[in-house]
């Protein structure tokens, strides 16, 4: 989204934009995340100042904040900082509202199993939207429906669903001079090793971030093992937005878990 730090010199307020009829209600629904994340888990998130509808979109006021250049205790401190998003734990996997990663709709509805969320309300929405933009053949359709099919066995150990920022990449986790703040998330209760899964998709992270995170929340023995399984969602959506460059790596995703 276009955004812009505004100030008067004195004041400074952090302006994103958005575009379309339904830009205010992904602004509020990332207000609301932001309010979980801060409310429930006790974690820095800037303040919201409000949603501004305009002619064709709306735009979003936050409170300005200070990056800071960010080293290896700052990595450490974001992995400390996701164990505590994860140690609030809920009910059911889902939530009672739903969210949106980035532009796309994303249905919290409840379920009682991890595997059944994972696949009702993750993986089948993001193959049938792959598939319906052409850029996915059909071949794989069966593979992931197959892999879908196994997914009790293949996700591990049940888990309490933990309260999850939703996008947590490094880039949504600022380094401020009051800590690390937590930005742009997408927020319902899942499994917590599918924000460790993320933060290093789009760019590497220092291991710090992994051993932060261990020094709070332990790293299950699995975790590297099913990583990529976490990220199949994401790999659909880069081969629906993106397209074929993107095969590559959902193939040998699949692949791997066949």
């Amino acid at each position: 989204h276009p955004a812009a730090v505004l100030s008067d010199g004195e004041f400074a307020v952090f302006v994103k934009v958005g575009e379309g009829p339904l830009a205010a209600d992904r602004f509020r629904q990332e207000a609301h995340g932001l309010h979980l994340l801060s409310e429930q888990a006790g974690v820095l998130t800037p303040e919201t100042l409000g949603i501004v509808e305009t002619e064709g979109g709306a735009a979003l006021l936050l409170e300005a904040v200070r990056e800071i250049t960010r080293d290896d205790a700052h990595y450490r401190q974001m992995g400390r900082a996701l164990a505590q998003v994860h140690s609030t734990k809920g009910l059911r996997f889902g939530l009672d509202s739903y969210c949106y990663w980035g532009d796309l709709y994303q249905d919290n509805t409840s379920a009682t199993d991890w595997p059944t969320f994972f696949w009702e309300r993750r993986l089948a929405p993001r193959l049938k939207a792959a598939l319906d933009s052409g850029n996915l053949p059909a071949g794989f359709v069966g593979e992931i429906e197959q892999l879908g099919a196994r997914l009790p066995a293949l996700c591990g150990p049940a888990v309490a669903p933990a309260l999850l920022h939703g996008d947590a990449h490094k880039n949504n986790c600022l380094a401020t001079p009051r800590g690390p703040l937590f930005i742009d998330p997408s927020v319902y209760y899942g499994h917590p090793k599918m924000d460790l899964a993320y933060v290093d998709f789009f760019e590497p992270v220092p291991d710090e971030v992994f051993a932060g995170y261990a020094e709070i929340a332990p790293l299950d023995p699995g975790f590297w093992e099913r990583r990529e399984l976490w990220r199949l969602p994401a790999l659909l959506v880069m081969v629906e937005f993106i397209g074929a460059e993107y095969l590559d790596k959902l193939d040998a995703a699949v692949r791997h878990y066949r």
